[in-house]
């Protein structure tokens, strides 16, 4: 098969890493699709294993208006499970050959696999004009978000973000809520994940110093992908664990952040920020090894974002608590129930408190003062379904690129501070670097292994 790897010009980038698009907000060019009213969506689901390719799939095949025409993924037994499902679909081990065959065959695809590869695949979807759902985060760095986004806006294409409790009624009354000042001027936010057994996905120790044989099944050369070549090991990277090694994943903030933001960020209407910090877990940052090859087991990530007409002064911090780092006590003590949600967002205002909890419902603080305010009436939505829908002409997704991507630019920027803890670092969006921190700046992208990319962006 001839090498399909792809390039991104350094030329390219700075075009656009100089742009002024983030000073404003991106906007969006509707695109006509080319399919006849009551046609179905031809889909293709790129990674149909893991903790949420087989789900993705599944909610996909749901719709009516959709046909599932082809499935890929490196691993032979994903594979296979799929194509029980789906008998029909043609089957693919390399995304690459999936675009090049099905170019003219299909309408959208899907972006289920490792963090690491989302841009290559995503950016490439797009290119060949398809609407692309892809799962968070966005990508892996900073720059891949940047120029995916901005392909997205020019191509025209239909996009969402895999935060699928976005279209929930918790989340978007949270929203309503944030939007009609309901507990006044924002002045602080508080935003946590730690979710009982999360522990499974944060490695305490370096890689192991010996590789093991790949499995029959396991093509390990793509499923590397854009990331350096590492020997395969068990358990530790195929397919859950690889959230925690940098080469992969993006860490837990990285990896949950899009979640717990989404309601704040589309709320407040924030716009990027101004500068962050990162508090780590202390045997992470004396460890070498560790920091070499993992992302920290615990983040206190402190954002400052210009403030606006809801928040309380010109600038609003938000900070972010995970692993052994938990809300201040005064905070979680707001929560009336018997222990402070794992994964939420405390919003505190001049008139009282927003809670929302990470797939339920919001609540208001001080109970007394809004025992009167009535949650509003809100349809059941699927967020799935509601690409399908943009897809086939209807509205616009509630978490198009050009909505999320300025927010998971904003969250990776956490792990970029992460890896240079303690340091407060000054954000330059427009010209997309730190102005006092050049070693933080080369955690804003990656160079790509030889065969997939040459170009450091």
């Amino acid at each position: 098969m001839k090498n399909h790897s792809f390039s991104v010009s350094r030329r390219l980038f700075i075009q656009k890493a100089t742009a002024a698009a983030f000073a404003a907000p991106f906007i969006l060019r509707s695109k006509s699709n080319g399919l006849p009213q009551n046609s179905k969506l031809n889909h293709a689901c790129i990674g149909v294993g893991g903790m949420m390719g087989m789900s993705d799939l599944q909610s996909f095949k749901k719709h009516p208006g959709v046909q599932i025409v082809a499935i890929c993924d490196v691993d032979a037994n994903n594979l296979k499970k799929a194509s029980e499902l789906l008998p029909e679909a043609r089957t693919y081990t390399d995304w690459r050959e999936l675009l090049e065959k099905e170019g003219s065959r299909i309408d959208s695809v899907n972006v289920t696999v490792p963090d690491h590869n989302h841009f290559a695949i995503a950016y490439n979807a797009i290119l060949k004009g398809k609407h692309v759902y892809c799962q968070k985060p966005m990508c892996h760095d900073v720059a891949e978000v940047r120029i995916l986004t901005e392909a997205a806006v020019k191509a025209g294409v239909v996009t969402q973000l895999g935060t699928q409790i976005a279209a929930s009624i918790g989340d978007r009354t949270a929203v309503k809520w944030i939007k009609e000042g309901i507990i006044g001027k924002v002045k602080h936010a508080y935003l946590c994940s730690n979710r009982p057994g999360a522990e499974i996905y944060r490695l305490q120790g370096p890689r192991p110093a010996q590789g093991q044989d790949v499995p029959v099944n396991l093509n390990w050369d793509l499923w590397t992908g854009t990331a350096p070549v590492r020997p395969f090991a068990p358990d530790i990277y195929h397919p859950v664990k690889w959230r925690a090694w940098q080469d992969f994943g993006t860490g837990w903030s990285g990896d949950i952040g899009c979640h717990i933001f989404d309601a704040v960020w589309k709320g407040l209407g924030l716009k990027p920020p101004v500068s962050v910090i990162a508090e780590v877990q202390k045997s992470w940052k004396e460890s070498p090894e560790r920091r070499a090859d993992t992302w920290p087991q615990g983040n206190h990530i402190t954002w400052m974002f210009p403030g606006n007409a809801l928040t309380e002064s010109n600038q609003l911090p938000l900070e972010w608590f995970d692993g052994e780092f938990f809300p201040p006590k005064e905070i979680r003590e707001i929560y009336t129930g018997k222990e402070y949600p794992g994964e939420s967002s405390m919003l505190v205002g001049t008139e009282g408190a927003l809670l929302s909890i990470h797939t339920g419902r919001p609540f208001l603080y001080p109970e007394s003062k809004f025992k009167d305010i009535k949650a509003p009436e809100l349809e059941e939505r699927d967020h799935y379904h509601l690409f399908v829908d943009a897809c086939l002409g209807g509205a616009k997704t509630e978490s198009h690129f050009a909505q999320s991507g300025p927010m998971t630019e904003a969250i990776l920027l956490g792990t970029v501070a992460a890896r240079v803890p303690d340091q407060l670092l000054e954000w330059d969006s427009v010209n997309l670097k730190f102005t006092n921190n050049t070693d933080a700046n080369k955690y804003l992208s990656r160079t790509y292994r030889k065969g997939w990319s040459t170009a450091r962006f």
